[in-house]
């Protein structure tokens, strides 16, 4: 799996390619750890090109909304890949986080 970081203003956008699986919640925690804090308690992800998530996956997306909720935050999932959103859907994780689409994630202007 491929993992990018790309930081705003009070918030972190983590794009996630490929396989979500056991092999690569190591690599995910390691990044997420260190984004999640007081300082940058909402953390985007970004799934639209994740293929594959197995249950350990969805562990690590818990733990981590789990976090940033503890510093007043949350995890947004964006652009969720259609794999993904069937498996969110089936698990009813879906209500557990708030989900945006690319229409979504845009500011409005004054």
């Amino acid at each position: 799996m491929r993992i990018r970081t790309e930081s705003g203003i009070g918030h972190t956008t983590v794009s996630l390619a490929g396989r979500f699986d056991a092999h690569e919640t190591g690599d995910f925690r390691n990044v997420v750890d260190l984004l999640i804090g007081p300082a940058n308690a909402t953390l985007r992800l970004d799934l639209s090109n994740v293929v594959f998530v197995d249950s350990s996956a969805l562990a690590e997306l818990l733990r981590s909304q789990k976090a940033a909720k503890a510093v007043g935050g949350e995890v947004i999932l964006v652009n969720v890949s259609d794999p993904v959103r069937i498996i969110l859907e089936l698990t009813e994780l879906q209500q557990v986080f708030t989900l945006e689409s690319r229409t979504d994630t845009t500011t409005p202007t004054s």
